[in-house]
């Protein structure tokens, strides 16, 4: 099964760049996260943190 997306994926030019450009995507998306978050203020952090743990319920029965 391989072999027929394989052959068909080459008979596709320009087909070459999609690899690079996939790549680039991911290592500049996770360049960015790491910046956010060696950057982000610690108070932010501790604050977004206990959001799961407040116990307050907004709905009403």
């Amino acid at each position: 099964m391989l072999k027929f997306v394989k052959n068909h994926m080459e008979s596709i030019t320009g087909i070459e760049i999609y690899p690079l450009i996939s790549l680039l995507i991911f290592f500049i998306f996770f360049v960015v996260l790491f910046y956010w978050v060696f950057t982000a203020k610690k108070d932010y952090i501790a604050t977004v943190s206990n959001i799961p743990l407040e116990t307050q319920n907004d709905t009403k029965s």
